[in-house]
């Protein structure tokens, strides 16, 4: 029997394969390095591909046809969450972004903005609006689009906290997830104060305008086509709403509601027909209906969760409905999709797979972009492709080439917005997005050493998930909120212009500064980072002791009750108590110098586990 789990053992690790190749699935899978899987040949991933019998092939077509479903509701899901969010966050991202703001305040209010809103192609497209209606300028615009760029890379990382249950998985996939807020967010630190300084993208952009710019049609990418009607039938967002909040067209979002439909029925034509000023149509005529920022669509009528009469908190909760189901939906898709790719590529060799997958950086930025202006997001792009990488079929340094290509490819939406609205000037502002990110790509792509900053910093993330499952929603909560609210809160400071504000926040500015430069002091000079470690380790040895203590206690119960059994002493029935077990060997009559040796060792061996058992549960209430 012994024989067999070695064997087992043997065909599951790539210490005991004669090719030393790891296969998915083998027990040491995760401890593979990229440079220590070996190169396959062509003849090989074509003999993986397609070499294969009648019942290898069937599996491969249920197992396509599993995947594509699970990848259609993924979408459909991310979709769903995308209008919720504009429900639920669409009036206060138009608040946000009709302010008169300072360059730092542009910039976190276009973070916050698309954090909000789930979707950095609706704040571009309300940015370029503003621009194209003078609501905005051109160099504040600029700013805005810089924070975008931030705000987009939440939603990838969100999909990665949906592989919690594997720590290996988990590792991988918030690497492949963060490594695109760390691009994001090191060229913002390069970029943003050049720009401050220098002016250089609208000196760059205004050079390249034409004199007049023609208006075109908008253009919608075929995933739109097939996602969105599934959507729209559950839930459609009122973009409208979010742009005239943003251009001031009115107060507040409280004067789109009560919804109202003409004679209450709910179609396009009775709700969500504006008026025709020009013909004297008016709402207060019953000529049109009004909605909210839940309306309808032109082809498919009015969705599930659209409501006659609905007041802004009505839509707001069933925007939070929503929000709740597609989170679930996006969970419940994403497990089925990893589950069904880990049965297809179960026993499949990591060299054939990274020969099939690595290409040159060019080309996978040409690949992340192509896809993007597919399918209309570079948020879909890049989620997709974290589960993916969290499996291990993607390495983390070909997901970044690709998600360079995902924010090169996000940049045809604004253009696209730009060319529709016919302005001069918003077409400066989507110029502007798509040279910030090629600039970006210049500063940290091509050099190797600069590359490796936000590798580093990615899989160093990943690490630290794998003590602690804190890791990523502390990180989101910090990277996309507290930050940015702290300093949209000092820029208000200086808003002020006030000689108290300013020397307050002048005051506050030198702390911050001080603060972060004694934290890199101390995680660099003091241990910081092997303290850091050491913390995250002992919170999860506390977790696992809590985790276990249960099991422990009853294992020591029964060791205890065979012991009892074994020397004839009586059992404490009395729970809570503890036990001080003294065993006297002479004492025990009818057995032999051997059995009472017996007795004495398991006797210390029972009191060694009480004492181990009491430890951590000492451990265990410390930690409470």
């Amino acid at each position: 029997m012994s024989d067999a789990p070695a064997s087992m053992n043997k065909e599951k690790s790539r210490k005991f394969r004669e090719t030393g190749s790891t296969h998915f699935g083998d027990t040491d899978f995760a401890e593979e390095s990229i440079d220590q899987i070996g190169d396959a040949t062509w003849g090989e991933v074509a003999s993986a591909c397609c070499n294969h019998d009648a019942e290898g092939w069937g599996k491969i077509f249920i197992g396509a046809c599993g995947a594509l479903f699970f990848l259609y509701f993924f979408l459909f899901s991310l979709e769903l969450l995308g209008n919720s969010a504009k429900v639920l966050g669409g009036c206060s991202a138009g608040g946000l972004l009709s302010e008169d703001t300072n360059p730092v305040a542009g910039l976190v209010i276009g973070e916050l903005a698309t954090a909000l809103v789930q979707s950095s192609s609706t704040t571009t497209s309300i940015v370029v609006t503003l621009v194209g209606a003078e609501a905005v300028d051109v160099k504040s615009g600029i700013y805005l689009i810089m924070g975008a760029n931030i705000g987009t890379s939440v939603t990838n990382t969100i999909v990665a906290m949906g592989q919690m249950g594997s720590g290996d998985q988990l590792e991988r996939a918030f690497a492949g997830a963060t490594v695109h807020d760390l691009f994001n967010l090191l060229s913002v630190a390069v970029l943003f104060p050049i720009e401050l300084i220098t002016g250089y993208l609208y000196a760059i952009t205004k050079a390249m305008l034409p004199d007049t710019v023609e208006k075109g049609d908008k253009w919608a990418g075929p995933l739109k086509k097939i996602v969105s009607p599934l959507a729209s039938r559950v839930l459609k967002a009122n973009k409208d709403v979010i742009k005239d909040v943003a251009t001031k067209k009115v107060e507040s979002c409280d004067s789109y509601y009560p919804v109202a439909c003409i004679d209450g029925i709910e179609d396009y034509a009775n709700c969500a027909t504006k008026c025709d000023k020009a013909a004297g149509e008016s709402f207060a005529n019953g000529d049109c209906g009004r909605v909210g920022l839940i309306t309808c669509d032109k082809t498919i009528g009015c969705p599930a969760f659209f409501q006659n009469g609905a007041t802004r908190q009505d839509d707001a909760t069933s925007g939070g409905v929503c929000l709740f189901l597609s989170l679930c939906l996006l969970m419940a898709c994403l497990m089925g999709l990893v589950n069904v790719l880990q049965r297809g590529l179960m026993g499949m060799s990591t060299r054939i797979i990274y020969k099939a997958t690595k290409v040159p950086g060019v080309f996978a930025i040409l690949i992340g972009a192509a896809i993007t202006v597919l399918v209309q997001s570079s948020s879909i792009t890049t989620s997709v492709l974290t589960p993916i990488v969290g499996l291990g079929v993607i390495q983390i340094e070909q997901m970044l080439p690709l998600t360079l290509g995902a924010n090169i490819g996000t940049t045809i939406t604004g253009l696209l917005a730009s060319l529709v609205s016919g302005k001069v000037e918003a077409l400066q502002v989507a110029l502007a997005h798509l040279f910030f990110n090629l600039s970006g790509i210049l500063i940290w792509y091509p050099i190797p050493f600069m590359r490796m900053i936000p590798l580093n910093g990615a899989k160093a993330l990943g690490k630290w998930t794998q003590r602690s499952r804190l890791v990523p929603p502390i990180y989101i909560l910090v990277a996309f909120f507290i930050i940015p609210l702290g300093l949209l809160g000092l820029s208000a400071l200086f808003a002020e212009k006030t000689t108290g504000f300013t020397v307050l926040g002048a005051f506050l500015v030198i702390l911050v500064a001080a603060g972060i430069a004694r934290f890199v002091w101390w995680w660099l000079k003091q241990e910081g980072r092997a303290k850091f470690i050491t913390f995250l380790d002992t919170r999860s040895a506390m977790a696992e002791t809590k985790r276990t203590l249960p099991e422990d206690m009853q294992y020591l119960k029964a060791k205890v009750s065979q012991l009892a059994e074994h020397t004839g002493l009586p059992e404490d029935e009395e729970e809570g108590v503890e036990m001080d077990i003294e065993v006297q060997p002479k004492e025990i009559s009818g057995g032999t110098a051997e059995e009472e040796v017996v007795v004495v060792e398991e006797a210390a061996a029972v009191e060694e586990e009480a004492a181990a058992v009491t430890e951590s549960a000492d451990i265990a209430k410390s930690a409470d």
